[in-house]
């Protein structure tokens, strides 16, 4: 038997033949054939009969194919593997975003994704919008998000189509988290906080002088409310005048929750400071409840009155309600007495150092005047809240500190001891239940906590208008909810966000180009640590990622003129 295989002018020719005995023997001839004055030939180039039958079948193979390894041999100097963009972080925030909804929230047109990266880049990376669009340039945005070439000229446009959309965008998040919840019930029970974010410049036009709550004295401002649910999750913020007080703030949130949130029977949550008599007033003309704490003077109030007794506080929990329906819950923390009462004893000592600076320098400066020394240590001792029981005298040019030991008992009688008091009926929710409402609130300064400092940094606020304000202090909540959807998730791994995002980061695409041009984007397979943050954080990598062939470039007059600069920072 011959079998001839005539692949062009190149061929294997593999014979079998059989002897006397039974026996049989194969070879392999390399031929190729020609045209020798019109009639074909055939001559052998080389005997294969010692090759092995997979180096047959490669040979088979080379010869079926030629053209096509003839032109990658031609392209072998064309071709070339090179580290991509990083992927690993873009594509697992993305993944977490769209678990969310916050992908389908902002929608898929290009205002829409360039909102998304700039959520995305709150999460991997803080800065201005600036620093957004040089981000993309180092991570796969454009081919993760199927982005168009942008700049920050279209990041901070693209605050104002986050302002106008913002309700619409609550609201849909609102109905995605909600949705298994609210065919049991519609949501009853809000946390509601408000906090203050320093500025630095004074361009921005809802900037005001107000009670800083971060301590930065001669420093404008501006107010954020967060409107969260009982889980502590943000559902709506809210940026307010540097000058608002707390309670101004609450009639807006009211009005969320009944007209863009549909709900009934709604419960608020809110500290002291927010929740005050006129607050209780309103909640009560718009059929709301609430739950919140009462003051020090209050609960003194209540003492003199007989509502309340101070044995009430050796329990471990202790109520009292009153022929109006309003309950008070009370409890003495033993933890936090202790708190109190060494802050007290380190502001003594502060201030006792300060009489001892006054005092050596009345003695070292003979003309030194010694009303100007006494006012220095009534200012220290009014600057930590210590004229109740604490008082300075002058003797001659010495001066002394005088304890109101009667009035520091009374004071120091409540130290550790809160009051909550609510209007809830007791068939609605107990007494430890209120309780626990309340101490949720620590869920919502958590996420203040983390919007303001190193996770996401709403400061420093790079915008001048109220659109654009309100539209930045979006993205930082936007981008808290994935946040927390992390730290959820890699919370048994030890990992805080920022460390895991780092690892992440490390994790680029290959990228196989041809003649210079990005063919594809290989994702290659992640060391082990990275596979155990993408496993927990439920988030899979594709094998290929799409190149779209985008370059993202800052507007060149920005980096080069101090003046466009300037205008950035105020539009």
């Amino acid at each position: 038997m011959k079998i001839l295989y005539n692949v062009l002018t190149m061929y294997v020719d593999t014979s079998t033949v059989r002897t006397a005995t039974g026996k049989s023997y194969t070879r392999h001839l390399l031929r190729e054939s020609y045209r020798e004055e019109g009639k074909v030939k055939h001559r052998t180039i080389a005997n294969l009969s010692s090759c092995t039958p997979e180096e047959i079948a490669a040979i088979h193979l080379a010869l079926g194919h030629k053209h096509h390894l003839a032109e990658l041999v031609n392209l072998k100097d064309d071709l070339r593997l090179e580290q991509g963009l990083s992927v690993g972080a873009v594509w697992t925030v993305f993944s977490v975003a769209k678990r969310l909804g916050i992908v389908d929230g902002l929608g898929s047109s290009r205002a829409g994704k360039l909102a998304l990266w700039q959520v995305l880049a709150r999460v991997i990376d803080q800065g201005s919008r600036l620093s957004a669009v040089r981000l993309a340039q180092s991570h796969a945005a454009c081919d993760v998000l199927n982005l168009t070439k942008f700049n920050e000229e279209d990041l901070y446009s693209n605050l104002d189509w986050l302002r106008e959309n913002q309700e619409k965008i609550e609201e849909h998040l609102f109905e995605k988290r909600e949705g298994e919840k609210r065919k049991e019930g519609k949501q009853q029970l809000f946390l509601y906080d408000v906090t203050s974010s320093y500025l630095e410049r004074t361009e921005n036009e809802l900037s005001a002088f107000g009670y800083n709550r971060d301590k930065k004295k001669g420093k404008r401002q501006i107010v954020i409310g967060l409107l969260c649910d009982e889980a502590g999750i943000p559902l709506s913020i809210e940026v307010f005048r540097g000058n608002t007080k707390d309670p101004q703030t609450v009639g807006a949130q009211m009005e969320k929750v009944v007209q863009r949130f549909d709900s009934e029977k709604v419960t608020f949550v809110g500290d002291r400071g927010m929740i005050k008599s006129d607050e209780i007033d309103d909640l009560n003309k718009a059929g709301f409840h609430y739950i919140t704490a009462i003051t020090k003077p209050q609960i003194r109030k209540l003492l003199k009155t007989g509502v309340i007794q101070m044995a009430l506080f050796d329990q471990q929990l202790a109520e009292v309600e009153t022929n109006e329906g309003i309950r008070y819950v009370l409890r003495r923390n033993p933890i936090r007495t202790m708190e109190v009462r060494q802050t007290r004893q380190e502001k003594l000592r502060v201030v006792k150092e300060k009489v001892e600076e006054q005092n050596q320098y009345l003695a070292e400066h003979a003309r030194a005047h010694v009303e100007v020394a006494q006012r220095r240590v009534h200012e220290k001792i009014e600057q930590l809240k210590l004229s109740g029981w604490l008082s300075e005298r002058m003797d001659g040019r010495v001066i002394l500190l005088d304890e109101d030991r009667t009035a520091l008992a009374e004071e120091a009688k409540l130290d550790g001891y809160y009051v909550l008091t609510t209007d809830l009926g007791k068939e609605v929710a107990s007494k430890e239940t209120i309780h626990r409402r309340y101490k949720d609130l620590a869920l919502v300064e958590w996420a203040f906590r983390t919007s303001k400092t190193v996770s996401l940094e709403v400061r420093p606020v790079h915008v001048r208008t109220v659109s654009h304000t309100r539209g930045h202090v979006f993205v930082v909540m936007l981008a808290y909810l994935i946040v927390a959807e992390l730290a959820r998730c890699w919370r048994e791994l030890e990992v805080t966000v920022n460390e895991g995002i780092r690892q992440l980061d490390t994790l680029c695409a290959t990228q196989l180009l041809v003649k210079g041009k990005v063919s594809c984007n290989q994702i290659p397979h992640p060391r082990p640590f990275l596979q155990q943050l993408l496993k927990a954080a439920q988030v899979t990598l594709p094998e290929v990622l799409p190149s779209t062939r985008v370059t993202v470039t800052t507007n060149e007059e920005a980096d080069l003129t101090p003046q466009k600069t300037l205008i950035h920072l105020r539009s």
